[in-house]
């Protein structure tokens, strides 16, 4: 019986696997809100965010989603559209956000993403982010110290591609240099991150912060970064 190749490169996603906001998205859109004027609790804030991403298409234009033309139509919809901002407020307002969201300050790395970087890195895995996410991302990796430890970003909106797109994967493990059953991806989305890397027949890792026992299609399902560390050492060494 062959036996199954030496995981050599490891994906990771970065919105709610590596790191979040602190507070939350929907509390710094609420923030906003009031400043300008507008009495809109955290829950309204976040069904108007919700419904003004399932109504924008992926594309506007030249605009891919989550790219900076994308997100200004966004931040319309949520707060002119939506909450009832005065439209003459919202070129403000979208600086401000704008600002905001690019500012490495807001985010803050949940525990283990730096060992588990270095980790990986120390047993010679390439090692990098795949994201549904803004052109902002370089930016706040740098900021938050994991930059100078990833061999390559993924960035969603600068590709024009996302998970769980095969294309995006793609180009993951075209940088990297290996084939799907050398690489494992780690994401907290099961459709996104473990249905999307798993076609390709990548190992997949789900995390599971909030220790509900459901069933996953992932490889394995980890509590924290931590643990995922660990069953990345185990692979690599084994």
């Amino acid at each position: 019986m062959p036996t199954a190749p030496r995981l050599r490169a490891v994906f990771l996603d970065a919105g709610g696997t590596l790191l979040h906001e602190s507070p939350s998205r929907w509390e710094l859109y609420a923030a906003a809100a009031r400043e300008h004027g507008l009495h809109s609790s955290a829950e309204q804030v976040r069904a108007a965010m919700h419904a003004a991403h399932d109504d924008l298409p992926r594309e506007l234009g030249a605009h891919f989603r989550y790219s900076h033309g994308w997100f200004e139509a966004f931040i319309e919809q949520v707060f002119v559209q939506r909450l009832g901002l005065e439209r003459a407020r919202l070129p403000r307002l979208q600086r401000e956000l704008f600002a905001r969201f690019e500012d490495p300050r807001t985010f803050r790395l949940f525990p283990g993403a730096l060992e588990l970087v270095r980790s990986a890195r120390a047993l010679g895995l390439k090692v990098g982010v795949v994201s549904n996410w803004s052109e902002a991302l370089p930016g706040i990796l740098a900021g938050l110290g994991l930059a100078e430890r990833l061999d390559f970003a993924v960035v969603s909106a600068l590709e024009r591609c996302e998970k769980p797109e095969r294309a995006i994967f793609e180009l993951a493990l075209a940088r990297s240099g290996v084939n799907p059953r050398e690489a494992a991806h780690v994401g907290d989305c099961p459709e996104r991150d473990v249905r999307g890397a798993g076609a390709l027949g990548m190992l997949t890792v789900l995390v599971e912060r909030s220790g509900a026992a459901r069933a996953s299609p992932a490889d394995r399902t980890c509590a924290d970064l931590f643990e995922v560390e660990r069953w990345i050492r185990e692979l690599a060494t084994n």
